[in-house]
Parts: structure tokens; C-alpha cells; sequence
């Protein structure tokens, strides 16, 4: 049996778990309101749920017939009107409402790293292993190819309204720009590769964070460091990355099933907790793809073991 010690998660179980995926999931993002969720997996493809009611809504068909063509990244507008799936060589759009297919795109030259979608569909956040950042509007056709970056991308977010976005990279750099014009807003320097990027949905805060020491909290008004969450390992890695609606808390998953509680202002780490893993898996593990704020006592997790999972945390 483990010990707990203060500097590791509580060992609180879930208040409710729902499985989404028998054998596992490749990919999963949950709505920003916590009201929906997608998931990839191999045997049940492409699957919307609805969250409260966990009920599935709608299942789609992205072919994942091998390693190239598995939907590794999804992401669903702030607005939950549309989803879009992503392999390393295609990505789709899907009308959350209708459950229709809005498009299907392949990629040249090179692989897709990481996804972002706007309000309704209209735009489309494309980051890739050739250092290139593509913003597409589906309804024109319209593209801008963003090269400020000087390797792969690791990471992609754009603001509900598709006018701004965050980019990071293997470069040690990540880049706040405007996507009308391309134009860098801000420059946000690591001392090593920028693993993960998010913005808050109403345009308050970025997050960036590296491969060794460094996890940041921007303000997007100032590009001015808010906050640095503070830690004790060596380095903390992140999977998924959530602002809380009322701009005090940060949420954040780990490939290590570790999820944390942050605050905003002070970087300090508030509590932090474990997914569960799968039952056949041994050592146990998991990633967390997705985790979301249903209210403030009240966080939503997905995971790699195919469970998404409601608890409670303190206010």
C-alpha cells in the first residue's frame, strides 16, 4: 500500500465515472462548460457525449485503419457548435448540433502536432512538425501560414472569436500572433522546448509552459508574467490545461494521471488528485487528455483509460 505524503495527490475517489472507451482512448477534449464530450478510440471511432446526462449523441467515422490515420487531437469550439478531429495526416469538422460532417482535409508536407477550432466552426488552428502554424477559414478557403517558429510545434490555441493565437514550439519560444495578419503580439521565451500553450477563453490569461522548470501564467492584456506555478519536482509536464470561468484557478492534467488545482495569482498549487486508471493495465496509467470546470466546487477529467470521471474540490 502507498503513503500519502502532503506534497502528493489526495487519494479521493471520484463522484461518479463513466465509461467511454472499453479498451482505452487515443484522444479526448471536454467542452469548456463541461457539457460535452469527444473521444477517440479504435473500437468505437469518433464518439460525442453528452456530459450530464452521459449520453452518447452522436458516433462518426475518421478512418483508423493504422498508426498514421488514429485521431490523436480533438478539440470542441467554446461555444460547443462544432468539433474538430485530427490524425497526423487529415482532420475533419462535425456539426455538434446535427451531427453532419462540415469537411475533411489532407495535409502536405508534414504531419499535424496539435489542433485549435473557433466559434462555429469558423476557423481552424493547424499546428505542424515542420515549424509552420496554419489558420484556416473552412466557409473561403482562406489560409495564413504563420513562420515565425524554428522547429516543430508542439502546441496550438486560438480564442473563441479565431482572431488570436498561441503557438509553442521545440524552439523555446512561444508566440502570442494575430491571425488576420500574422503579426506577433508577444514573444514568450522558455529554456527549453515549449511542450504546452493555452489560452483563457475570454482572453484574460496564456499559459506556457516547457519540457525542464517553467510553467507560466501571462496576462494577455500586458504580455506581463502573472504567475509561475510553483513546484517541487524537478519538472512537471502537462497534458491538458484549463482557466477556471471566473479567472482565479488553473486546471491541469499530466500523462502521469496527476490533476492540480492552481491558483492563478500566486502560481501556488491548490490540491491535486489522480484518474483512475484502466483495470487491465499494469503499472497503472493513464494521460489525462482533457480536463474542465463544471462549477467551482466541481472539475471533469477524460483520460487515456477511457473513463471520464466528475469530483469534487474545495472552493
Amino acid at each position: 500500500m502507498l503513503s500519502i505524503s502532503a506534497c502528493q495527490p489526495s487519494n479521493q475517489s471520484p463522484i461518479k465515472r463513466w465509461q467511454h472507451a472499453v479498451e482505452g482512448a487515443y484522444a479526448a477534449d471536454i467542452s469548456n462548460d463541461g457539457k460535452l464530450s469527444a473521444n477517440s478510440s479504435i473500437h468505437h471511432g469518433l464518439s460525442l457525449w453528452d456530459l450530464e446526462n452521459n449520453a452518447l449523441l452522436f458516433q462518426w467515422n475518421q478512418q483508423q485503419d493504422n498508426a498514421d490515420n488514429l485521431v490523436l487531437a480533438i478539440d470542441i469550439a467554446d461555444n460547443n457548435s462544432h468539433v474538430l478531429t485530427a490524425s497526423r495526416e487529415n482532420f475533419a469538422l462535425w456539426n455538434a448540433k446535427t451531427g453532419q460532417s462540415e469537411g475533411y482535409w489532407q495535409v502536405r508536407e508534414s504531419s499535424i502536432r496539435d489542433i485549435a477550432l473557433a466559434n462555429d466552426g469558423r476557423f481552424v488552428l493547424i499546428g505542424k512538425g515542420n515549424g509552420t502554424v496554419v489558420h484556416l477559414t473552412p466557409a473561403t478557403g482562406r489560409r495564413l501560414e504563420f513562420l515565425g517558429h524554428q522547429e516543430k510545434i508542439n502546441s496550438v490555441d486560438l480564442l473563441p472569436n479565431g482572431r488570436i493565437a498561441l503557438s509553442g514550439s521545440n524552439d523555446f519560444v512561444a508566440y502570442l500572433w494575430d491571425t488576420q495578419s500574422g503579426q506577433v503580439i508577444y514573444r514568450f521565451n522558455h529554456p527549453s522546448r515549449v511542450t504546452k500553450v493555452a489560452l483563457d477563453a475570454q482572453g484574460r490569461y496564456a499559459f506556457t509552459a516547457d519540457s525542464k522548470k517553467h510553467a507560466n501564467i501571462w496576462n494577455l492584456k500586458t504580455g506581463k508574467l502573472v504567475s509561475r506555478l510553483q513546484y517541487t519536482n524537478r519538472q512537471e509536464v502537462f497534458s491538458s490545461v484549463q482557466f477556471s470561468p471566473d479567472g482565479t484557478k488553473l486546471l491541469t492534467g499530466a500523462p502521469t494521471r496527476k490533476v492540480s488545482v492552481w491558483d492563478i495569482s500566486s502560481g501556488e498549487r491548490l490540491e491535486s488528485l489522480r484518474v483512475s486508471p484502466r483495470d487491465d493495465i499494469r503499472p497503472a496509467g493513464a494521460v489525462v487528455y482533457s480536463v474542465a470546470f463544471r462549477d467551482n466546487s466541481h472539475i471533469l477529467t477524460e483520460s487515456s483509460s477511457g473513463y471520464a470521471e466528475l469530483w469534487q474540490i474545495s472552493n
